[in-house]
């Protein structure tokens, strides 16, 4: 009797170990989720564009394409400075409204 008490205890001190770490991650999760929904919220009212995942897309395509932009001015490579620049700035017009 003494043994299945034992087990009985060990198996519910256990699952509530488990229970707690499921419901912490399940917490930090949910937290991260519900910041990163308000982040791209907030990014898309300020541009004005919408919150679809081909938008979010779009601007980071442009602001890699004016990061080659400068990194090619940097270079001192001016024509393909200049195409970087007015592709970046072309995509980016897409996006923004």
């Amino acid at each position: 009797m003494q043994v299945e008490s034992f087990f009985e205890w060990l198996g519910q001190a256990l699952g509530s170990v488990i229970r707690f770490i499921v419901d912490l991650l399940s917490g930090l999760f949910n937290t991260l989720s519900h910041a990163g929904g308000n982040f791209v919220e907030g990014l898309s009212q300020a541009l004005g564009m919408d919150t679809s995942i081909v938008s979010i897309l779009a601007l980071v395509v442009g602001l890699l394409l004016l990061y080659s932009a400068i990194r090619a001015f940097m270079r001192a490579s001016i024509i393909g400075g200049i195409i970087w620049l007015v592709l970046g700035l072309w995509v980016l017009s897409w996006v923004i409204h």
